[in-house]
């Protein structure tokens, strides 16, 4: 992946379709992406020059997009967490790209949401402490001609869901 944006998620057209072996190999990833070929293969029951091949399809499909390290920001500098819910204003909604640019290149933003619904952006952001958090809203959001309204939400812990199984069709 190049930069800190993910290939979009795209909302599936349900033409994807996956053989239930590529079912089986994007589960066992999503549980442990940082497995070695051989032990994919060996858990999916195929031969490991038959999983890399998958693999690699799927790579090239688009239907794995990347793999990543998942950081602690805590650890990172990170102590305070949040979830801001960002509106913007009515005539700004052209500038919807310009606006994603400027907020992902901020160091404070982990993760940039764009939604349907009341709000169009929700940002999960990792700050030092709360003074720090509130000089990115003010100065980053609210300030900003596009922004129409924020609403701050404080993370006080974050549970991960298990890996799910790939849906079936």
């Amino acid at each position: 992946m190049s930069g800190r944006r993910a290939k979009n998620v795209r909302p599936s057209s349900g033409a994807e379709t996956l053989a239930p072996v590529d079912r089986s190999i994007l589960a066992v990833l999503r549980e442990n992406a940082r497995l070695p070929n051989n032990a994919i293969a060996a858990r999916v029951g195929v031969a490991p020059s038959t999983c890399l091949a998958r693999i690699r399809g799927l790579e090239e499909r688009g239907v794995i997009l990347g793999y990543h390290a998942d950081l602690d920001p805590g650890i990172l500098g990170g102590a305070i967490q949040a979830m801001i819910a960002v509106r913007l204003r009515a005539g700004a909604r052209h500038q919807l790209r310009a606006f994603t640019d400027q907020v992902v290149a901020q160091p404070e933003v982990v993760d940039a949401y764009f939604l349907g619904g009341q709000d169009d952006f929700m940002l999960h952001v990792a700050v030092p402490d709360v003074e720090t958090l509130r000089t990115f809203v003010l100065e980053q959001l609210s300030a900003n001609s596009q922004v129409a309204a924020t609403q701050t939400n404080l993370i006080f812990e974050h549970v991960r869901g298990p890996a799910r199984a790939v849906a079936q069709p």
